[in-house]
């Protein structure tokens, strides 16, 4: 295998079938076929090569020139959360949000990105699993409980008026007047509905590279850098190798993992934008009363190699140690409506951190302040404080 001088190879994975070579170092793209399935990053030149003093010239440089040389931190909204990251997710790193289903991942990303939105930062949400009017739905609750409290709309009613039983000569502001912040959540959104961005994806061919042409899109059309929210990773298409398809063999999902996952931590290193990626739980997982943890995500340990920060979901009721529940059935009840955001990896911060914020699934939302856990968890022999 020879390369051009100046280069050097980028990470590849390859499927590889006996007695037949294939070169490496190719895009995110099929190649052609000779036995050898490859997908690989873009090949890196000595372009990239810098001493650490011209970095720090450059550095300097930037800073006299008034710029700012720190990843650009963008805060989640939720207070307890923010300060364990000490501010919020960051450019340049790949965050992932584990959990059980339907404990509130997607609601969690949601409410992430209208609290970025509201500050006037742009957002793209890559939707492999919602339509984008059940998304509009849960953006008008969520936004309705932001203006009118506990007191406001709920889903089913948001839902009604989307019916053409209402007339056709009303305006969706118009069906929700007179419910609790209804109308005024639809004015909300058509406020900052320009920098929230719905890509409907498709596990059949959203790959990682439409992703990137979606975000630099973006970049060309408001010359801002969008928060990156990818529900769900497993259902990120990868091609499979060569022009052959049926005589290439089948990726298991763990190398399919693989590719997904350091495609999108090369993605946020490569374009500076954060990406926070919901992951799916293995069925180890799924065991009633069982913690889950960064190993029981679905498919490849390069899930807790390439990610930053590793937040994984648990329902509190199934993961505070028995002792809080035995003498206490009060307790018992309340712990149901609370979930636990554990923090297992951190790469530039504090891990095994766990917090607690409330559910308000009535209003597709969680309350944002939360606190840090006091109870006693299961697998644990200490106290988090």
């Amino acid at each position: 295998m020879t390369r051009a001088p100046g280069t050097r190879l980028s990470r590849c994975w390859a499927v590889a079938d006996r007695g037949h070579d294939q070169p490496f170092g190719q895009t995110l793209v099929k190649l052609p076929r000779r036995g050898v399935g490859s997908w690989c990053n873009a090949p890196m030149t000595t372009d990239r090569l810098q001493t650490m003093h011209a970095f720090l010239d450059e550095t300097d440089g930037r800073l006299k020139a008034g710029e700012a040389v720190a990843g650009q931190v963008w805060p989640s909204g939720f207070g307890s959360l923010d300060a364990a990251l000490t501010g919020g997710f960051r450019s340049g790193e790949l965050t992932l949000l584990g959990g059980p289903p339907g404990l509130g991942k997607t609601t969690l990303a949601l409410q992430v990105i209208r609290n970025l939105v509201v500050s006037n930062r742009h957002a793209v949400y890559f939707s492999f699993e919602h339509d984008t009017q059940s998304l509009l739905e849960r953006f008008i609750v969520m936004e309705a409980a932001e203006i009118a409290g506990s007191t406001a709309v709920m889903l089913p009613r948001v839902r009604q008026a989307f019916e053409a039983r209402h007339g056709s000569d009303l305006t969706l502001e118009e069906r929700l007047a007179g419910t609790e912040g209804g109308a005024e959540a639809v004015e909300a959104l058509q406020d900052y509905g320009p920098l929230l961005h719905i890509h409907r994806s498709s596990g059949s061919h959203t790959d990682v590279e439409a992703m990137r042409a979606a975000v630099e899109e973006i970049r060309a059309d408001t010359g801002q850098t969008p928060f990156v929210v990818v529900d769900y990773l497993q259902k990120v298409y990868v091609a499979p190798p060569g022009d052959e398809r049926r005589r290439v063999p089948r990726m298991s999902e763990d190398d399919r993992v693989t590719v997904v996952v350091e495609a999108l931590k090369d993605m946020a290193l490569e374009m500076a934008v954060p990406v926070l990626a919901l992951v799916a739980v293995d069925k180890s997982g799924l065991d009633a009363g069982k913690r889950v943890r960064l190993r029981d995500l679905r498919g490849s340990s390069a899930l807790a190699h390439e990610a930053d920060v590793a937040l994984i979901m648990n329902d509190k009721f199934d993961v505070v140690a028995r002792h809080h529940l035995m003498y206490n059935l009060t307790n018992a009840e309340t712990y149901r409506e609370w979930v636990v955001i554990s923090i297992e990896k951190n790469r530039n911060g504090p891990d095994a951190v766990d917090l607690e914020f409330q559910k308000r699934f009535d209003h597709s939302m969680f309350d944002s302040g939360g606190s840090t856990v006091v109870e006693q968890l299961i697998d644990e022999r200490i106290f988090v404080g």
